[in-house]
């Protein structure tokens, strides 16, 4: 690696870990470095934003990604996905008929967000689908010792929702949209709020009381702020 993390806009959270929080929507992309191989956990909100982590990860790695998580299908979490070519991409299970048939719709929301439509459009022709499932839960070993868990602990803020644990010390937890910290938690027209608190329960138990949370959005946050969030979303949505 020749470059620092902080050079290029990138929180270091422990060795080989580290975010970076994308311009617009304060959406969190995430990079785990093994001996042999990597994960980018979310790839951003255009192709144009992807090449620009692809870039970077690429200088921070000295090789190539190849592993992906995409959190949930919104689109600014999955739409740079396309110029990670050859990368093996994961998702919850459910997530490729979604992802295949609502591309229209995906579409649709990254243009009212602000996505110009020609790169909405761009991404949306290219998009990639997951080549693996999960359900329940995936080890990926990315060599080196170094083996993270790929967990389908949702539904919640959306039907597909995926986090990765990685091991350490501390032990780092990527939360996707389940947890936000920058705003209050979206809960759009595909989230099951009725089953968002179970899903941060298995996001503690995932990660533990000493583990660093990254929210989808915002800045990392432990145990005790998700924990919350979890007792207010009971209390928005009247469920225990």
């Amino acid at each position: 690696m020749d470059v620092s993390w902080e050079e290029l806009g990138w929180e270091r959270l422990s060795n080989g870990v580290g975010r970076r929080r994308l311009p617009v929507w304060d959406a969190t992309a995430a990079l785990v470095a093994g001996a042999d191989r990597a994960l980018l956990f979310d790839t951003g909100s255009s192709l144009r934003e992807g090449a620009e982590l692809r870039s970077q990860a690429e200088r921070l790695l000295g090789g190539r990604v190849t592993h992906i998580a995409l959190s949930h299908p919104h689109f600014d979490h999955v739409l740079g996905t396309a110029v990670f070519a050859g990368a093996e991409v994961f998702g919850a299970v459910g997530i490729v008929d979604l992802l295949r048939n609502g591309a229209d719709e995906l579409h649709s929301s990254a243009v009212h967000h602000g996505v110009s439509e020609h790169d909405a459009a761009e991404a949306v022709d290219v998009l990639v689908a997951p080549h693996h499932e999960v359900c329940g839960e995936w080890t990926l070993d990315l060599g080196g010792g170094l083996q993270v868990l790929l967990a389908n602990v949702g539904p919640g803020h959306s039907g597909h929702d995926l986090a990765v644990l990685v091991p350490g010390s501390p032990a780092v937890v990527f939360c996707g949209d389940l947890v936000e910290q920058s705003g209050e938690p979206q809960a759009g027209r595909d989230a099951i709020p009725s089953r968002w608190p179970a899903a941060l329960d298995r996001l503690l138990a995932l990660g533990g009381e000493d583990a660093v949370y990254v929210p989808g959005h915002g800045a990392v946050v432990d145990a005790t702020f998700v924990r919350m969030q979890r007792d207010q979303l009971a209390a928005q949505f009247g469920v225990s």
